[in-house]
């Protein structure tokens, strides 16, 4: 059989975490051997997966859940990825040194070789999103990488409402764009205001895709995580893949463990940027105020 080397297949991971780090990573490892063997060539997980979501609170206890990069996580999925034959993208509780953490994603290519990191760059501080607590603001800009099966960026949850940041990957070289995510609603905000944040989460990476004609692929964590015994956060799943044109290919419930796989066709981005030529059009000369906060 001829393989289309235009051809490429994704797998997204939407799994429940549990309190113990050793059994999310089993997990992980079992839902991205699952993914392969239904033909998956780069695989993503959510965010922070090892572990439940511990900034819905500011604890030092929690900088006990991180680990160097290369660490044993990366070692582990790394033996999995060559095994395979399989790219991963892993968001990890990265501890560079005393005192200095970071969420970082580290990209595994299908040797098993560590190709390089993304330090989540955008850091929320927001009720029971208490990231500015644990996470140092990233300090490698967005970056993309030529894997094995294709060329890839990645941006981490928060960075995902940030079409600079999708902008910038794209330009690296990313015709996927993978957001590995911890997002979901407060449970008492849910009726009120549920659908349009889920809706406005949603809209804005579909806008990422359009914008810079690539493919966007996001994976989230799903059910109701409340670590510390407080109100929690209702994780709504909802897993998604995205063509050039913004049209989903396939998405996952709220409520369940998923793995989306769907191949994607690269060759609808050169068909997707010349018939839309955002990149062509683009004003490079008049874009000088974009770096400030403001212009007065």
């Amino acid at each position: 059989m001829t393989v289309d080397p235009k051809k490429v297949v994704l797998g997204i991971v939407q799994m429940r975490c549990a309190p113990d780090p050793a059994a999310n990573l089993a997990r992980a490892c079992d839902m991205v051997r699952e993914a392969a063997s239904r033909g998956a060539s780069v695989i993503c997980l959510p965010e922070l997966f090892r572990s439940q979501y511990f900034c819905q609170v500011e604890d030092h206890k929690y900088f006990q859940l991180a680990e160097d990069i290369p660490g044993p996580s990366t070692q582990t999925l790394g033996a999995i990825a060559r095994d395979l034959g399989v790219v991963i993208v892993a968001s990890l509780f990265e501890k560079r040194a005393p005192g200095l953490y970071h969420n970082t994603a580290a990209i595994i290519d299908a040797d098993g070789s560590l190709m390089g990191i993304y330090r989540k760059m955008h850091i929320p501080d927001d009720p029971l999103f208490y990231e500015k607590f644990y996470f140092a603001p990233g300090d490698l800009g967005f970056r993309a990488w030529k894997t094995a099966h294709a060329p890839i960026g990645v941006c981490i949850c928060w960075d995902q409402w940030y079409p600079e940041a999708a902008r910038l990957t794209a330009l690296r070289g990313a015709q996927v764009l993978f957001y590995p995510t911890a997002i979901g609603w407060h449970p008492a905000e849910r009726d009120q205001y549920g659908s349009r944040q889920h809706e406005a989460w949603e809209t804005i990476q579909r806008s990422h895709a359009i914008a810079n004609g690539c493919f966007v692929a996001v994976a989230n964590r799903t059910g109701h995580e409340a670590p510390d015994g407080g109100t929690g956060i209702e994780f709504w799943g909802q897993s998604f893949i995205v063509a050039p044109d913004g049209h989903i290919l396939a998405k996952a419930g709220i409520d369940d463990e998923t793995i989306l796989v769907k191949e994607i066709d690269m060759a609808m981005l050169d068909l997707q940027r010349t018939h839309w030529p955002f990149l062509r059009d683009r004003r490079v000369d008049a874009y000088d105020g974009i770096g400030r906060r403001m212009i007065d």
